[in-house]
């Protein structure tokens, strides 16, 4: 300080005396330019301009000290609130004034899917704020954001950073005011207990359980859902996003092409459910609105009870109130229109498709999801089917079954080094119909479960090149970003579980009557979306409507929703030869390895199947 004030003094004391001598008017006694060239140092220098008696001059300096020492605290103190408040709003725990926003907790592999859809939902109307809350560094997560759903969109999206489970920091994201709260599972080992403390703090917050907004959680163990349901509340709805994933990947497994009609009737791209009214339609059948609505699929109805109900009967009544399932654009694109003038009933096939047989498949691999896989498929299997599982030493046995459920056959593994390329590619896959390939948990000696994965693929791609026949696989990727680079033939499915829970998510928080849709739909019994032969619906080669499909699903007990062209399914086009919700007076030449999409159930009795060690697994040359 002393430095600085000499400095001062030595620049500012010679340049006033040279600016007085150099100046023509200045005084010309010696008393008076030494009075100008303090008042040109002291007016510099802030310290006042008053002249006369020494005492005077000094009162004067002093006066101009002290404001200058006021004035230079008060900048001071504006200058450290400033910036401590930038560091508050950088680390995110402002509050958040925002009304009618949709409100998600926490952070996981589904976030960046959820936040996405989301905004791509409301793209068509006003979109409302997105505000985030996880215990993760604000421009951490503005990054990972930014990525997924492009600059463009960022100012609709609120971030904050902090534990979701601290009922102080909860209250900072006005939950209260929220449209929807949205309760993500981390990747964490006690992701579960995490959910549950997350909900038991927004009740804590809210101040009840009857009040507040639909709250939409997901869990991974099956143990956990009872206690998050009722943390959740009367509005709430919880995913058992391990189940979820598990059932998808056993649908799959005989449904060639399911997981991309899944995606696309996920995402918020292209068609998706909506809900419609169903006044023009009260108290006749549900089975005359199928062919009264041209640009939209109907597939259920949801009843004046809140009952949802998919694909029922022809004959079920249209009750006053009900309201109709719908797959559509969006929810304002539907008209009634009668289409009835556009079937022709000569070009509906009358043979049906023949069940398929037992089937023997390959797992590779075991996580926790492996169990539930398994559970579906002893529940989905022909008679006969066999599963053998092929695992390595390091994983886990199958959980027990519950005391409820029939009992498990025995489980046996063949305990392979499967982390070894040159194992993999002495297995013999000529016996197996498919082949299921699960990579491993996170965090068990693997940071990056699809390594392993595309490992294991590659393997079979390489067998499938030796032997000169191509087998169906079924595969789990955690990174959709993998993607494009498992190498798999055109008759397999990949399946992103983060993504496609994220997009079921997504759709629920939308309208959260449609969660007893999808639960129907991923079920092991029940209603589910399949892929059926065209030539069981119209004469192979014959020239018909789309409206000609759905009468030929209807006469069958079911609601078709789609096709797949085959001739382009093989050609790497963007929607792989699907079309969900056509008109119904697109008309085409439908061939035998065209494949319908329809809502419809199989009917099976509850089949068995074992689960034995895979006694063909053996070197080819042997």
């Amino acid at each position: 300080m002393g430095w600085l004030v000499i400095t001062c003094l030595a620049v500012v004391v010679p340049v006033s005396l040279l600016l007085v001598w150099t100046d023509p008017g200045s005084p010309t006694s010696l008393s008076g330019r030494l009075t100008a060239a303090w008042r040109i140092s002291a007016e510099t220098l802030r310290l006042g301009a008053a002249t006369g008696t020494p005492l005077r001059m000094v009162l004067s300096a002093v006066l101009g000290l002290v404001a200058l020492l006021c004035v230079s605290t008060l900048v001071g103190v504006i200058t450290t609130g400033l910036a401590e408040r930038m560091a508050e709003l950088s680390r995110g725990r402002s509050t958040v004034l925002e009304q009618e926003h949709v409100l998600v907790l926490g952070w996981s592999d589904q976030v960046t899917t959820v936040v996405g859809e989301l905004i791509a939902a409301q793209a068509p109307r006003r979109p409302r704020a997105i505000v985030l809350l996880a215990d993760r560094d604000k421009a951490e997560m503005e990054e990972a954001l930014a990525a997924r759903v492009g600059l463009a969109a960022r100012g609709r999206i609120v971030c904050r950073s902090g534990p979701p489970s601290d009922p102080d920091v909860l209250a900072l994201v006005s939950p209260r005011s929220a449209s929807t709260v949205v309760v993500l599972p981390s990747a964490g080992p006690t992701a579960d207990a995490e959910v549950l403390r997350i909900l038991l703090a927004l009740r804590a917050v809210i101040g009840g359980y009857t009040d507040g907004p639909p709250v939409l959680a997901a869990v991974r163990d099956d143990r956990y859902r009872a206690p998050a349901r009722l943390a959740a509340g009367p509005l709430g709805t919880v995913l058992e996003a391990d189940t979820v994933t598990a059932r998808l990947i056993a649908q799959c497994v005989g449904r060639p092409g399911l997981s991309l009609v899944l995606r696309d009737l996920l995402d918020f791209a292209g068609d998706e459910f909506h809900l419609t009214d169903a006044t023009a339609f009260q108290d006749g059948p549900f089975g005359a609105t199928l062919l009264y609505h041209p640009n939209s699929c109907v597939v259920g109805l949801l009843t004046p009870d809140g009952r949802t109900l998919l694909n029922p009967a022809a004959d079920t009544p249209v009750l006053p109130g009900s309201r109709l399932i719908v797959l559509a654009r969006d929810d304002d694109s539907t008209r009634v229109e009668d289409c009835r003038h556009l079937v022709d009933v000569s070009a509906i096939a009358t043979a049906r498709s023949e069940p398929a047989g037992p089937s023997r498949l390959l797992l590779l691999g075991w996580n926790r999801r492996a169990p539930l896989v398994l559970e579906q498929l002893r529940s989905t299997a022909r008679p006969g089917s066999v599963v053998d599982v092929v695992a390595d030493n390091a994983v886990p046995g199958p959980r027990e079954p519950e005391a409820d459920r029939p009992a498990r056959h025995d489980v046996r593994f063949r305990s392979l080094p499967l982390s070894r390329p040159e194992v993999l590619l002495d297995l013999d896959l000529d016996p197996y119909d498919g082949v299921i390939v699960l990579g491993p948990d996170q965090g068990e000696g693997c940071d990056h479960p699809d390594d392993w994965t595309l490992v294991t693929l590659l393997a079979v791609r390489l067998l499938e090149q030796r032997t000169g026949r191509e087998t169906r696989i079924v595969t789990e990727l955690v990174d959709d970003r993998n993607r494009p680079l498992a190498p798999v033939n055109s008759g397999s499915d990949v399946i992103v579980s983060g993504m496609l829970v994220g997009l079921l998510m997504a759709q629920i928080t939308q309208n959260r009557h449609l969660a007893s849709v999808f639960e129907e739909l991923f079920a092991a019994d029940g209603n589910s979306v399949c892929l059926r032969p065209a030539y069981a619906y119209i004469r192979e080669g014959a020239e018909a409507t789309f409206a000609d499909v759905v009468a030929a699903a209807q006469m069958r007990g079911e609601c078709a929703i789609g096709y797949r062209r085959q001739d382009i399914a093989n050609t790497g086009s963007d929607d792989h030869g699907i079309k969900l919700n056509p008109s119904k007076a697109v008309r085409r030449v439908w061939y035998a390895e065209d494949q319908i999409v329809v809502i419809a159930t199989d009917r099976l009795t509850p089949p068995s199947i074992a689960v034995n060690e895979p006694a063909p697994v053996q070197s080819e040359s042997e």
